[in-house]
């Protein structure tokens, strides 16, 4: 008996009808399916009574690679209906294709991506000989909305057209001869009994002509190389997940369109997908009028006849729909037409037909289904430790029990499992934070990213250490991406992970060209030297020569900058602001080179070729270390220009904000300073200085306007009302936000008010003559 090759687009409810009735019809001994082989064990697992959209989830983890897959199924999916109903027939149910994990698949996250890139030419022109836009219109006009007559031999020749002028690689053709021989030992098998054999219609040309061979027998199932791990389990998967829109390989869009059509047929499918729009539109107060209803209806019909369609087809009904409910002109070709994700910006309704028509479905496993040990131990931790679903339990880090919930809550977080949202704790490392709040709810979609999570260990800590050691190696030498894992880590109580983590920072750090990113790694190592007695990671040796590497690494790229016109850089700033505080509390422990150090900084603070922000930095950190940088007055004198005067200030600020409020005359010798600009001057040094003095919380803020007012004798006046936001029109104050003071070496929010002369360009001559050094009267400049 030959075979009956069934080609198939997948997801396509015509492709499904034509499957349940070749297997209806011919009564096979065997229903073969693309699929993967080594489930075949488990076939009675996908019979369970799901609710659909669910996936086959296949994880793999070797020394070569570690690698992902979905296989997803929906009602209309044609190897579902093929795996269904060939089972109702009786027949023996075999999938045929290679495992997931194969090499074969090295470059496919979905197993059932269509072959449509490879067949572009001919789609092209396929598609401007019917005149259609794009693969999917071309798909409804040929197959989904054409009379079902016919359809087997349109379809075959669809895919016999794309397979003759596509290039098959060798992925294909090792996939294809894997499955010609289960195609041959089941046509051999099955004596004078019909063989039905569902592929993609790609597949279907090369698998008649390898077929036709003797029998070998049915092919072993390829087992796992030595030393890798991995395994499949079933999975709920979701209409989103599953939309072309949203970026899914499948070669079909709006799934809930779909299946529509394959339960109600195209007239159904399109009042259904009326009423949907309608109702959504409606919910969020969008004005949908009956005339606007019937006028769609109208120009989906007109249209649907124009197009030469028996009943409206997908792109009818959504064009029709756009042109009766958007008023205004679009600025581009609407997502249908172009096959392309709603980019940010698009109309309101047209974002609401395409999610009108990927549907909101998430698939259900029934019960009983097999999951991955990682399931089970998460639900027995979260019991262990007495963390409810839904719950917001607030954590004490520094009692054992509360930091063990802390670190298992951090598990999750890091696994990308949802329902487990940190509200507030340490962030970055750089905080003394001891307390954490979390708020735990039952997401819909935790059991997934739970299964999925599974392909990473067994247990929890197991799962959490391959997921941070993966996001090593993503980086890519990403010292801020990389100072991220080791904090995460940290919070993961995951000591073991430091020492990998770490040579690769020591590595990057090494090669790392920017001054900015290499800080942010710095600051959040020296915190965990310093205070991670959580972790037990203060005073580690391996944190310490990251230490030691940093501080080389950001001095060495600090003297090679140049630019004495360039703005202000904060990350450039914070960088050494974080070697501030390496000197300050590691160095004498890590046996950092001071000296040295001083003398790069002093060789920065002196040159005029490099940039403001950079010279005031370095002069403020050998004064913050307590070396002599000179006289910081004369310093301030010396930098005191208009258009550098804010950047070299926001430089010293950042290193020395203690050291200048408590110094003698700087504030009063810049008051002077700014005093003596002119207008023109003064309009160009306003926005640095806006810039510079941001890096005083507003309690210091305060201080400042307070000792500004006593130099004129003006203590009555409240130095915080100088500091408040201006009136916003009709008399109402600026809405104010309470925040927290930023620590040292963090700007703040708002500047400091010094030499303020002018209002609005011109003199305020209300305010009467100060004593001191203050020759004019002054009002408050913001």
């Amino acid at each position: 008996m030959v075979a009956t090759f069934i080609g198939v687009r997948h997801h396509s409810p015509a492709c499904a009808r034509l499957v349940a009735d070749t297997i209806a019809a011919t009564g096979p001994a065997y229903v073969l399916v693309e699929g993967p082989v080594d489930l075949n064990d488990r076939l009675d697992e996908l019979l369970l009574g799901h609710e659909l959209p669910i996936a086959v989830f296949s994880s793999y983890r070797g020394d070569d690679r570690r690698h992902l897959s979905w296989a997803p199924f929906c009602a209309y999916s044609p190897e579902w209906v093929a795996l269904t109903a060939g089972s109702a027939a009786g027949a023996e149910v075999r999938f045929i294709d290679l495992p997931a994990w194969h090499p074969a698949f090295a470059a496919r996250t979905n197993r059932y991506a269509d072959a449509e890139q490879r067949s572009a030419d001919v789609v092209d022109r396929l598609c401007a000989r019917f005149a259609v836009d794009n693969v999917d219109t071309l798909w409804d006009h040929l197959f989904e909305i054409a009379p079902p007559e016919g359809l087997a031999e349109r379809l075959f020749a669809y895919f016999d057209l794309v397979r003759d002028e596509a290039e098959a690689g060798p992925e294909d053709r090792a996939r294809e001869e894997y499955m010609a021989g289960w195609v041959r030992a089941a046509v051999a098998a099955a004596g004078d009994r019909p063989v039905v054999v569902v592929t993609g219609g790609f597949h279907r040309s090369a698998l008649i002509r390898l077929s036709d061979a003797p029998s070998d027998g049915f092919p072993e199932v390829p087992g796992f190389p030595d030393g890798a791990t991995g395994g499949s389990y079933l999975v709920p998967y979701s209409f989103q997940r599953l939309d072309a829109f949203d970026g899914y390989q499948s070669g079909m869009p709006s799934p809930e369109y779909y299946q529509q059509l394959w339960e109600r047929g195209p007239n159904g499918a399109a009042r259904h997908l009326t009423e949907v729009v309608t109702r959504r539109l409606r919910d969020q107060h969008q004005p949908v009028s009956t005339a606007d209803l019937i006028a769609a209806r109208v120009g989906a019909e007109g249209l649907a006849t124009v197009r030469g369609h028996a009943y409206p087809a997908r792109a009818d009904i959504l064009d029709g729909l756009a042109g009766a409910l958007i008023k205004e002109a679009l600025d581009g070709r609407l997502p249908w037409a172009t096959r392309g994700t709603p980019q940010p910006g698009t109309h309101p309704v047209i974002v609401e037909l395409v999610a009108a028509l990927s549907g909101s479905r998430i698939g259900r496993l029934a019960e009983g289904t097999p999951l991955p040990p990682l399931c089970h131990s998460v639900d027995a931790d979260l019991e262990r430790h007495g963390l409810r679903v839904p719950s917001e339990p607030e954590l004490d880090l520094t009692r054992l029990a509360d930091r063990d919930r802390s670190r298992l809550l951090h598990r999750l977080r890091v696994l990308g499992v949802p329902g487990f949202e940190r509200l507030h704790g340490p962030s970055a490392g750089v905080d003394p934070v001891l307390d954490e709040r979390w708020r735990l709810t039952a997401h819909e979609h935790r059991l997934p990213a739970l299964i999925e999570a599974g392909a990473y260990g067994a247990t929890l800590e197991d799962a959490a250490r391959a997921a941070l050691r993966e996001g090593v190696v993503s980086a890519t030498g990403n010292v801020a991406v990389l100072g991220g894992v080791l904090f995460d880590a940290a919070l993961c109580g995951i000591a073991d992970l430091e020492g990998e983590t770490l040579r690769e920072i020591e590595a990057a750090i090494r090669q790392v060209p920017h001054l900015g990113p290499l800080g942010g790694v710095l600051a959040i190592v020296l915190a965990l030297w310093r205070h991670d007695r959580l972790l037990g990671s203060a005073h580690s040796p391996q944190l310490g020569a990251v230490i030691v590497a940093s501080v080389t690494r950001a001095l060495w790229l600090a003297e090679g900058i140049r630019g004495a016109t360039m703005p202000a850089d904060p990350p450039r700033i914070a960088a050494l602001v974080a070697v501030r505080d390496a000197l300050l509390h590691a160095g004498e422990a890590l046996d950092l080179d001071r000296a040295w150090a001083l003398a790069v900084t002093g060789r920065l603070a002196a040159d005029r070729d490099v940039p403001p922000d950079l010279r005031g930095a370095a002069f403020g950190l050998a004064w913050s270390v307590g070396a002599d940088p000179g006289d910081p007055l004369l310093a301030v004198r010396g930098a005191f220009t208009p258009s550098t005067a804010g950047d070299w200030l926001a430089g010293l600020f950042a290193l020395t904000r203690e050291e200048v409020l408590r110094a003698d005359g700087i504030i009063d010798l810049l008051d002077e300073l700014l005093d003596g600009l002119g207008e023109t001057d003064f309009l160009v040094a306003l926005p640095p200085l806006r810039q510079a003095f941001a890096w005083f919380p507003p309690r210091e803020r305060e201080t400042i306007a307070q000792h500004l007012l006593t130099r004129r004798g003006l203590d009555e006046v409240s130095a915080r009302s100088l500091l408040r936001m201006p009136s916003r029109g009709g008399g109402r104050p600026a809405r104010r936000t309470a925040r927290p003071a930023p620590r040292r070496g963090q700007p703040g929010r708002r500047p400091a008010q010094l030499g303020a002369r002018h209002r609005g360009g011109r003199r305020d001559p209300a305010a009467p003559r100060p004593t001191g050094h203050a020759r004019r009267p002054r009002s408050s400049r913001r």
